[in-house]
């Protein structure tokens, strides 16, 4: 068995696929796991693999990716703790490499889903690592500070969805549509949408995304 260092589910494509397939890699938010965001990835394109992994540490009956800074102003100016924020990306890494070998993925064709925590994770990792991944779907999160000024090579053209909630009382939209608009500027190809939804996905903002993720998947 290959090391995989996450707990994680994975979820073999309904279509057989002949030799590396492509695959969507799904973060969970803040105080949840691995299974929450599996109702999304249903409607999937049939040929996708799943692979939904939990996050190392536990809080309130779930687990998250890293504890937050407040010391900027409260909740809605929070960051993630630098340290456990670096160790989670290095964990989402090798976790990632390791089910490319143990899943038959196809390293060209993998793209990651991530919600709220889930989401700023995944933006982090696109800007670090922008040849990495084919696309992703950040849904109710934010660019953190710490990656707000880089200027990675590798995002022109790259496939990226942002969408917020106009509701949503811990992640206020317009951090998401500061991080659609620094994408932009760096030449990345964003669909963006604030729904009028709280902290969650709503049936238009999912039906956005399955749309998406059938069109670049």
């Amino acid at each position: 068995m290959t090391d995989i260092p996450l707990e994680h589910v994975h979820v073999e494509p309904s279509e057989p696929v002949e030799g590396p397939a492509p695959a969507v890699v799904v973060l969970h938010g803040r105080g949840s796991n691995e299974q929450d965001l599996l109702q999304l990835t249903r409607q999937f394109p049939d040929h996708l693999h799943v692979v939904s992994l939990r996050a190392p540490d536990r809080l309130q009956g779930g687990f998250t990716w890293y504890e937050l800074d407040l010391s900027a102003g409260g909740l809605h100016k929070s960051q993630p703790h630098t340290a456990q924020f670096e160790r989670s990306r290095e964990l989402v890494r090798e976790s990632i490499s390791g089910a490319i070998t143990e899943y038959n993925l196809d390293p060209e064709r993998i793209g990651l889903l991530g919600f709220s925590q889930g989401a700023i994770t995944s933006l982090s990792l696109l800007v670090e690592d922008p040849d990495d991944y084919a696309w992703v779907v950040a849904l109710h999160g934010y660019l953190a500070e710490e990656h707000s000024s880089v200027e990675p090579d590798g995002l022109a053209g790259k496939p990226v969805f942002v969408a917020a909630g106009s509701m949503d009382q811990i992640i206020p939209s317009f951090r998401a549509e500061q991080a659609a608009e620094r994408l932009e500027s760096l030449g990345a190809n964003v669909t963006a949408q604030v729904y009028d939804a709280p902290h969650g996905v709503s049936p238009d903002e999912l039906a956005a995304v399955v749309s998406f993720v059938e069109t670049h998947a």
